[in-house]
């Protein structure tokens, strides 16, 4: 009624958001991310890895994403295999993934039929405070910005891939797909970036996926009450802008930290 929320802020607000992208935050990885979203904080590293195309896919390589929500980011997780939240997220981000074309599969392989990059992406929630999937998308999204790949070669003779660690190339990112999720409240009201305990509380969550040219990559609505046509519409407007504003800030720190 107030329109005001426990935390402060306004319903339409989005929670302080950091994005620490330091190439040697991880130094096992080949790129790296922390986010935070407000006290949800969330760290991305991405493993590349040599491997054979797929038989029915020669030309393409693999992006293998997995989200953790270990116990110790929240008292709602148990230790042990993942949850049924951690499944649904890796499963979204998946998703975001494939739909967003953000990476072309192509841009992985290296010697069609033989040789190809395998990306492995985890993202690991050091602290739960509502929003896993935005927070998610976001430490993904800055993590690939920031990965070298060696260039690699076959030696003809040998038939074995020869790795140059000299020669790295970025990773062509096509497109910076941003997740915007919401709180729906009674079906009338919504919530923008809800809280551990706004999610508790709330009737339904829909998350939107959209894309640099404002194009609509994904809607994510697991349940819950439903929304009008008109809501929905007003969820898409709010994720476009939400889009640019995140886009912005990853540009920033990328340029930032250009390697020497």
């Amino acid at each position: 009624k107030e329109n005001c929320r426990p935390d402060g802020r306004e319903l339409g607000e989005f929670r302080a958001t950091t994005h620490c992208l330091s190439s040697g935050s991880i130094t096992t990885a080949d790129g790296s991310a922390l986010v935070k979203l407000g006290n949800t904080t969330v760290i991305c590293g991405v493993k590349a890895e040599l491997a054979a195309p797929a038989a029915d896919s020669a030309n393409k390589g693999y992006i293998v994403p997995n989200v953790e929500l270990p116990s110790l980011c929240s008292t709602k997780f148990r230790s042990g295999p993942p949850g049924e939240e951690a499944q649904a997220a890796s499963q979204f981000i998946a998703d975001v993934i494939e739909n967003s074309q953000m990476i072309a599969k192509e841009d992985l392989c290296i010697v069609s039929g033989k040789l190809a990059w395998v990306l492995y992406c985890d993202i690991i929630c050091l602290d739960y405070d509502g929003n896993i999937l935005d927070a998610s998308a976001f430490a993904l999204l800055a993590a690939l910005k920031n990965v070298q790949l060696p260039s690699v070669t076959i030696n003809e003779e040998t038939g074995l891939s020869e790795v140059n660690l000299k020669q790295k190339n970025p990773l062509i990112i096509r497109k910076h797909p941003v997740a915007t999720s919401f709180a729906v409240f009674d079906d009338t009201l919504l919530i923008v970036d809800p809280t551990a305990e706004e999610e508790d509380l709330a009737t339904g969550t829909v998350t939107i996926v959209t894309d640099d040219e404002g194009k609509l990559c994904s809607v994510h609505k697991p349940g819950g009450s439903p929304l009008t046509g008109a809501k929905l519409q007003d969820c898409i407007t709010r994720a476009v802008t939400r889009q640019k504003e995140v886009k912005k800030l990853i540009d920033k720190v990328t340029k930032s930290i250009k390697p020497k």
